[in-house]
């Protein structure tokens, strides 16, 4: 008998409503062709929910995610909800409650896409980016608002089992032969990049097999501009792994293709949503990239294990993009819709 997955799906706002369905259509196709089955549940979750429920999700959202095998998300934000609220009133809240520590960003060139020459050698490295706390747990505040005293104070919270954790995932994910590098800036943040370097090196301890090295954050930034082939896994804070995904997907040619897991590998919870966000701009007029979003899917399928389908959909990405196909991001004229059935066709294995 087939083994059946139960798939979430929250396509949020925006055009995270365009891309997610083309997403489902390729895990849909490589269901079809790799014997397996998918029990679809898509949640209506988001602003609009908001404007009905006066919250984006049920209290008890995070449970339905918990008791999916995976999760497919689209994006989160509206100009009719304060960001604070889209937020953390949605995906900022699972990944807290559900602990998904780990944030899993994929950087792969495509030729002719991006800002390197077409000689240059390819890109393939992860970032492996904390995902729980360090900077972005939210504590501080503001006093004397609105006055010439006005203060702010933002404060960072790194623990020893925080990093230790997410350290550990990245030396476990570097292939044979591969290098893993240990995003720091201790040199100006004695204390928390302190306590990171200090415990990456137990980690690395632990890992004698897997080179490492550890490299300042600004540095890892000109690398990555300069010579990104030089790196496999680069394993950073919570700030410092935002930032530098960012930049990552600037050498893919676009936000529209990349992807991005939010993982807890312990109680097996992931949740794979592409990064770019809910572009209200472009919103509903077919424009949109819905690769980030596919890409994303494969992750998925890798998650719930099945590896040979995920491969099999970077693949039909990548020719995708090979045979000139290209949404507007891209400078092509393609639809959301045209885009995703270029994919389904490949994974499906008919004719392009």
């Amino acid at each position: 008998m087939a083994t059946t997955y139960r798939i979430c799906v929250i396509p949020g706002d925006g055009i995270g409503q365009e891309v997610t369905p083309q997403a489902v259509r390729v895990l849909e196709a490589a269901a079809r062709r790799h014997g397996f089955r998918l029990d679809l549940r898509t949640e209506p979750w988001g602003s609009a929910y908001y404007a009905e429920h006066g919250r984006m999700m049920p209290e008890d959202g995070h449970r339905t995610v918990a008791a999916a095998d995976a999760t497919l998300f689209g994006a989160v934000g509206s100009p009719e909800v304060p960001d604070t609220v889209s937020a953390w009133g949605l995906i900022l809240t699972i990944r807290q409650k559900l602990d998904l520590y780990v944030n899993l960003r994929p950087i792969r060139s495509y030729p002719g896409l991006g800002p390197r020459p077409a000689d240059a050698p390819p890109v393939e490295l992860v970032i492996v980016r904390e995902n729980t706390e360090g900077e972005y747990v939210g504590l501080g505040g503001r006093l004397f608002a609105g006055t010439e005293r006005e203060t702010a104070s933002h404060t960072s919270v790194f623990t020893r089992a925080g990093i230790d954790r997410i350290v550990d995932y990245a030396f476990r994910s570097v292939l044979a032969g591969g290098l893993l590098t240990s995003v720091t800036k201790s040199n100006a943040l004695p204390h928390t990049m302190g306590l990171w370097d200090d415990v990456a090196a137990e980690v690395a301890g632990r890992h004698p097999d897997v080179r490492w090295e550890r490299m300042h954050v600004d540095a890892v930034a000109y690398q990555l501009v300069r010579a990104p082939e030089r790196f496999d896994v680069l394993v950073a804070s919570n700030l410092f792994g935002d930032i530098l995904s960012d930049l990552g997907a600037g050498l893919q040619g676009s936000l529209g293709l990349a992807a991005s897991g939010n993982l807890n590998p312990d109680t097996h919870v992931g949740i794979f949503e592409p990064i770019h966000g809910s572009a209200p701009d472009i919103a509903f007029r077919g424009i949109a990239n819905p690769l980030g979003a596919i890409n994303s899917a494969a992750l998925l399928l890798d998650f719930v294990g099945e590896a040979a389908a995920g491969e099999q959909v970077r693949s039909a990405v990548a020719d995708t993009l090979a045979a000139g196909a290209a949404t507007a991001d891209l400078g092509g004229r393609c639809t959301t819709a045209e885009m995703g059935e270029q994919v389904v066709r490949r994974v499906s294995g008919g004719a392009p």
